[in-house]
């Protein structure tokens, strides 16, 4: 069934699922690791990032909490959350589900993934920070798929506290 706003899953070979999979997972494991240098290298040079709201994705509006048009972009918010931003530490879980393939064009591939956000600090009890969806165009460099494109479309009304670390 095919709903307005949802893409319509493409059949794709095993492996290839399989590879998205694991690439999903990779991702995850990185920025739960605090590893934000990592993260950089999910994505192509030219990439586009962006975390936005539904209400705002669904408007056609471009206006994210987070918007960068290429990998410098991205260098520099890790720059500036190492070097300058003052925040309280946490502990990040990203849980990530349903991946789906919407199309396969070439070297490119059109996919979208769920995802929940838990957030720990030292003197709470964990929260659910985000959750929404992944939209995003991997594509494949040598031997591995990096993010070209991705749109993290979150569904909550507000953000519990201030975005820091990606999504």
């Amino acid at each position: 069934m095919n709903h307005p706003g949802h893409i319509k899953r493409t059949a794709a070979p095993a492996a290839l699922r399989a590879e998205l999979r694991d690439a999903y997972e990779d991702y995850a494991l990185c920025l739960d690791e605090g590893d934000l240098e990592g993260w950089t290298e999910f994505f192509t040079e030219d990439c586009h990032y962006r975390v936005i709201s539904r209400e705002n994705h669904d408007a056609g509006l471009p206006l994210g909490l987070i918007y960068c048009m290429n990998k410098n972009m991205l260098r520099d918010r890790v720059t500036a959350l190492r070097e300058t931003t003052m925040f309280e530490p946490r502990a990040l879980r990203h849980f990530i589900s349903c991946v789906q393939v919407a199309g396969i064009e070439g070297e490119e591939i059109r996919a979208q993934a769920n995802f929940a956000i838990m957030e720990s600090l030292s003197d709470q009890e964990p929260t659910l920070n985000m959750v929404g969806r992944y939209l995003d165009l991997w594509q494949r460099q040598g031997d591995r798929l990096v993010l070209r494109r991705r749109d993290c479309v979150y569904d909550n009304y507000r953000i519990r506290n201030s975005l820091i670390i990606p999504a």
